[in-house]
């Protein structure tokens, strides 16, 4: 059942034409009638599914307007690289006493980063970590000799691109209360880094068929893209 709320907000937007984000932030915004400082999100619609092989992306991006959440990073590293960590602002820093805590369930961190030499014993806990989307991966910078890096990046506005097995990808470019420029930049960043995924695939056609943006606890509008993707 639609709240009070909801219903004062524009009906069937999906039916509108397309329009640029720059023209649809000011409605997002508008829309954005919660008391809390609501997220403007993309959902993308990719071409994944091809003749020979399924279009797979997972990738980061560090996003230049940063995210607006407080992400909760845990290290796992070596004694020397500890006090690195925790300089870099690593919420929680461990070695084979935190693994074991891991193995056991005690999961309290957003994201998890390693060195390459302790990786080997994480790669044990793939049932753990796994179906978290936790486990480090060297693709995404959470497998690097450079902590300091790592950390400073998942802080920052660090996100992650993944589509799933119907071709939808869900990211958020900021809050309600973020700059337009800001959205724009994160925006832009995202669209970059799918268009290097495309050129790294052998993908016929255009890689987004649709993008919708909305907020948190908003009403959807179709995105239209400056060039074909």
């Amino acid at each position: 059942m639609k709240s009070k709320r909801f219903k004062k907000l524009p009906e069937r937007t999906k039916e509108l034409k397309s329009e640029s984000i720059e023209k649809l932030l000011p409605l997002l915004k508008k829309n954005c009638t919660t008391k809390f400082d609501e997220s403007l999100d993309l959902s993308f619609q990719i071409n994944n599914k091809q003749k020979k092989n399924e279009i797979n992306i997972r990738t980061v991006v560090n996003l230049p307007g940063g995210t607006g959440k407080k992400i909760k990073v845990a290290v796992v590293c070596e004694d020397a690289k500890a006090q690195e960590a925790k300089n870099a602002g690593a919420d929680i820093v461990g070695n084979d006493e935190f693994i074991e805590k891991i193995k056991a369930g005690e999961l309290n961190f957003e994201k998890l980063i390693c060195t390459p030499g302790m990786m080997v014993k994480l790669s044990k806990l793939g049932k753990v970590l796994g179906p978290k989307g936790l486990m480090p991966n060297p693709k995404l910078g959470s497998v690097s000799e450079n902590i300091k890096e790592a950390v400073t990046n998942a802080k920052s506005g660090q996100v992650e691109i993944r589509n799933d097995k119907d071709g939808n990808i869900g990211v958020s470019i900021g809050k309600k209360s973020f700059q337009d420029d800001q959205l724009l930049k994160n925006y832009n960043a995202i669209l970059e880094s799918l268009e290097k995924e495309k050129s790294n695939n052998t993908l016929k056609g255009d890689l987004i068929k649709n993008i919708f943006a909305t907020s948190t606890m908003g009403v959807s509008y179709k995105v239209k893209l400056s060039k074909a993707i």
